[in-house]
């Protein structure tokens, strides 16, 4: 198994669900974010005060979606989220791959593939 950790634009979330539904992943786990990458985040920071210093926040929003799938299923669901969030310019996000050595669905004691 794979944890797919996915850091998206706000505005894919609903394809990226989509994608998600028809290889019936199971489940996932979303979150918002704020970052920024080689993007650099937006021109039009805030001046803020953190501990003392000032700086500018120069962050954009994002979508964190985790998910975790079959290995056999790994490279068709990346290949499916590439082509739904790729849109040829920087800040379209990221995709992270983890090993999972193992599940539990805490309600049945279902192991492995089936706590999926």
């Amino acid at each position: 198994m794979k944890e797919l950790i996915i850091f998206i634009r706000p505005e894919k979330l609903e394809a990226v669900k989509e994608v998600l539904d028809k290889v019936h992943c199971g489940g996932m786990t979303l979150s918002t974010a704020m970052g920024c990458g080689t993007q650099k985040g937006s021109s039009e920071g805030t001046v803020n005060e953190i501990k003392g210093l000032k700086t500018t926040i120069n962050l954009l929003p994002k979508i964190k979606v985790e998910v975790v799938v079959e290995d056999k299923i790994v490279e068709e669901v990346i290949m499916n989220i590439r082509e739904v969030c790729a849109t040829d310019h920087v800040g379209d996000g990221k995709i992270f791959i983890r090993d999972i050595e193992d599940a539990i669905r805490i309600r049945t004691g279902e192991r492995g593939v089936k706590a999926l």
